[in-house]
């Protein structure tokens, strides 16, 4: 007989018979959730939000395309969130669970073999038609053949896809042993069959898409601005993953050309929230009337999760970087000390992991039995130094001359084949020049790139920063046209499936994927198949120390920083509950007050 975990929806637990005897309310990777019968809200939210008012958003770039599910165009910003929905809702004070949205239960067994959904009757989309399970199976299938690589790469984890009722569908799984599948599952989208074919899906456009989330698409003005209205008729309003959120009646997304006529477009009130990410302006951009005046607060907000990591990525498919002491070499050539003095008035801190800020991190901490027993089939893929937890990227001494880094670098690239000529860095064989391309999409990155490249060019390196349009950069992102290139991953308490999108060996061939790296390396496959297969806490956490490890090991990127908390500006008549979450604060439980309006106030008489 199966056991049924049970998901809440419309404040009600649904269960088939025979399975109220152990009722549960969601389903978590380990462990179990957090929210109980009487759940009613998250406790993040607050259930007494007032509705109304319009948000406006900034963001850099542009936009020419709403279908946020292929690697087309690039997608306006905020559609995946506020028009689509998937089966299940994430809660962001735990690490990783879910609870009812589309579907009302969820079965799987202790295996997590295969998982079983039933919808709620009341699911539907936005022009009134109702969800059924065909929409389930077409999703699958259209998200699995025609979708993003990482679509395409999890749902082909399904063997097969059973329809078991009138609003029951089950998915059963291949034999790899993830179990995260039951939870992809769960957060996969759910798109209209009676609007959708797999030639139209395939296809940019720039038609308000249909979903079955809490707004629609209301004004598109392409690259330039973006609209969306709250649904009045929406379904789901009332589901306690829902109560409190969703706030405001319009959201609004601005584009703007660079950074910084977007902080700009914030000071005059043009735009109402900002995440701040430059330590420049967070230390002394943020005094200007409206601020002075008390109508723009800045907070900084803790956030309890992986920094991830921001780096500047090797393209190690480029013969210049397939040498890991080139690579080596070049991140000893960044004076991180000296950086983060000069140019971010010592506000950052250095990323020393890809889970910094976090138990995840292998950093500082010796490698326990259970990682050592993992590694123990690669003997060369973890440094000595990283397995006992003892490495440290060297500090310099600040002064921007970075000797011992220069010392280091020269004496690696020397064993790499390199010598220095005339001033210049060259292959001691062909005599070709040390020179590489970074690829850049904004200003703001300029100072850092710059500061860098004059670094290098002190031991004979040529570097050329150049700066592409956003639609050149995503195009060149994707099918892995460049050498160097700034990027961020982020983190979260629970990685799964998304890091073998981001490291795995297949995914180093799969244009569109996150795997910017290249990296082809079966330890790093072993790691992520180990954290997957993990049915503790405790052995999730020592499978993503182990691959932590291995990736460090590799030096596949130069670190950059991460910000401690979250730099948060705001107009005040955006206002927010007091409880922030694990993951940071969510703007979808936030809300518009009216008599912090300064635009309505001038309207008064």
């Amino acid at each position: 007989m199966k056991a049924p975990i049970l998901l809440l929806s419309a404040g009600l637990l649904l269960c088939p018979a025979g399975a109220l005897a152990d009722p549960k309310g969601g389903i978590a990777m380990h462990g179990e959730p957090l929210e109980r019968a009487d759940f009613s809200n998250f406790s993040y939210a607050n259930p007494n939000a007032p509705k109304g008012g319009r948000a406006r958003f900034g963001k850099q770039g542009s936009y020419d395309n709403l279908n946020p599910f292929i690697v087309k165009g690039v997608s306006g910003d905020g559609v995946r969130e506020y028009v689509y929905e998937t089966l299940t809702a994430r809660a962001y004070d735990e690490p990783f669970t879910l609870y009812g949205l589309i579907a009302e239960t969820i079965e799987t067994p202790p295996d997590r073999s295969w998982v079983e959904f039933t919808l709620n009757p009341a699911a539907k989309f936005s022009d009134g038609t109702p969800i059924t399970v065909d929409d389930v199976i077409f999703s699958h299938a259209l998200l699995r053949d025609h979708g993003r690589p990482n679509h395409r790469s999890y749902y082909k984890k399904v063997a097969k896809v059973e329809k078991t009722g009138e609003r029951s569908v089950r998915f059963t799984f291949d034999d790899s042993g993830d179990r995260e599948m039951p939870l992809i599952m769960g957060l996969m989208p759910i798109l209209p069959s009676h609007a959708l074919t797999p030639e139209s899906f395939e296809q940019t456009t720039l038609e308000p898409p249909l979903g079955s989330g809490p707004y629609v698409v209301e004004a598109v003005d392409p690259g330039k601005s973006l609209t969306f209205k709250r649904d009045p008729d929406y379904w789901g309003r009332d589901l306690p993953v829902n109560r409190g959120r969703y706030n405001f009646d319009e959201i609004r997304v601005d584009y703007f050309r660079d950074a910084s006529s977007m902080f700009e477009a914030f000071k005059s009130g043009l735009v109402d929230l900002r995440d701040e990410l430059s330590p420049n302006l967070w230390a002394q951009g943020y005094d200007f009337p409206a601020l002075r005046q008390g109508k723009v607060v800045t907070e900084a907000l803790p956030i309890e999760t992986p920094a991830g990591m921001s780096a500047l990525v090797f393209n190690t498919r480029r013969p210049i970087f397939s040498d890991p002491r080139v690579r080596q070499a070049l991140i000893r050539m960044f004076d991180y000390t000296w950086i983060d003095r000069t140019l971010y008035h010592d506000l950052f801190a250095y990323s020393q992991s890809y889970f910094a800020r976090s138990e995840l991190s292998s950093h500082g901490r010796p490698a326990d039995e259970t990682e050592r027993a993992l590694l123990a089939p690669f003997p060369d893929a973890v440094k000595p130094e990283i397995m006992d937890g003892t490495f440290s990227f060297t500090a310099s001494e600040g002064a921007g001359q970075n000797r011992e880094g220069r010392i280091a670098a020269l004496k690696l690239l020397s064993e790499a084949g390199y010598v220095l000529r005339n001033g210049t860095l060259v292959n001691a064989e062909t005599g070709e020049p040390f020179t590489f391309e970074i690829l850049a999409r904004t200003r703001s990155q300029e100072r850092l790139l710059l500061t860098y490249a004059d670094a290098l060019k002190r031991i004979g390196i040529d570097v050329r920063i150049r700066q592409v349009d956003s639609a050149q950069y995503e195009r060149r992102k994707q099918t892995f046209e460049f050498d160097m290139i700034p990027n961020y991953w982020g983190a979260s308490l629970s990685p799964g499936n998304e890091q073998s999108f981001r490291w795995g060996s297949k995914a180093a061939k799969t244009e569109g994927s996150f795997n910017l790296a290249g990296v082809e390396n079966e330890a790093v496959d072993a790691m992520i198949a180990a954290m997957l297969e993990a049915k503790t806490r405790e052995d999730f956490v020592s499978a993503v120390r182990a691959l932590d490890r291995v990736l460090l090991s590799g030096d596949y990127v130069v670190p950059l920083f991460y910000l401690p908390d979250q730099w948060v500006a705001r107009w005040t008549k955006l206002q927010r509950p007091d409880e922030t979450p694990l993951y940071g604060y969510q703007i979808d439980t936030w809300w518009y007050d009216q008599d912090r309006d300064p635009r309505r106030e001038t309207r008064k008489p």
